[in-house]
């Protein structure tokens, strides 16, 4: 199983979650990567730990105030980039083209989508993995695969219809060591994760029990 966690916005010490992630996975033997905000994108990845971006936009160089550069992430260390987050929606079009730009400059993708019709889509753009993330449980304290098990393996069967390389992740409420083992019961193999480890007390404890049940 995959585990990324997502900062967002969330104020919290994104060193001490990266930190802390780095050595829960050296640990466990667990892959964990933590995707912070693009200004700290340099400094999460000087920890040691797999840093990730939470978004890039389709572009190259040129005229693109305001736009994240894939080859300027990737500069910066990140390894893969999250696109179409639920947070940060993305055309079709979009999608497809920040996928191949961040492809081009080595980096892995995730492509976010609501529901296992629209992963299977996803999953035909030729993306790393695919993350089903019902946007009513984001930020919840239930997770998918508690609260609809079904758009976990909906998921998985749509996307290995469409191309079964490419990996299934599912996202929204997660936070504990049995939600990520259901989730990994239910065909993912991985999550995506932000305030059960962001907006935690003590972020190491939490990573130790999402990874105490893989």
């Amino acid at each position: 199983m995959f585990v990324l966690v997502n900062l967002k916005a969330y104020p919290c010490d994104p060193i001490a979650v990266a930190t802390a992630a780095r050595d829960v996975a050296d640990d466990a033997g667990v892959r964990i990567a933590v995707a912070p905000q693009a200004a700290d994108l340099a400094r999460v990845a000087d920890t040691g730990v797999e840093t990730w971006a939470q978004h890039v936009s389709p572009i190259d160089h040129g005229s693109h105030t305001g736009s994240t550069r894939p080859a300027t992430v990737a500069d910066a260390g990140a390894v893969g980039t999250l696109i179409n987050h639920s947070e940060r929606r993305l055309t079709l079009a979009d999608i497809d083209r920040a996928r191949e730009v961040a492809a081009d400059n080595g980096l892995e993708t995730i492509v976010c989508a609501n529901n296992p019709a629209q992963a299977g889509a996803a999953a035909a753009l030729g993306p790393d993995a695919v993350a089903v993330e019902p946007p009513t449980l984001i930020g919840g304290d239930v997770s998918v695969a508690s609260a609809d098990p079904d758009i976990v393996t909906d998921a998985v069967t749509a996307v290995n219809q469409v191309d079964d390389a490419v990996d299934v992740f599912c996202g929204a409420g997660v936070s504990t060591g049995s939600d990520v083992a259901a989730a990994a019961d239910l065909g993912a193999s991985g999550v995506l994760l932000a305030s059960g480890v962001a907006k935690a007390d003590d972020p190491s404890a939490a990573l130790t029990d999402l990874v105490s049940k893989i």
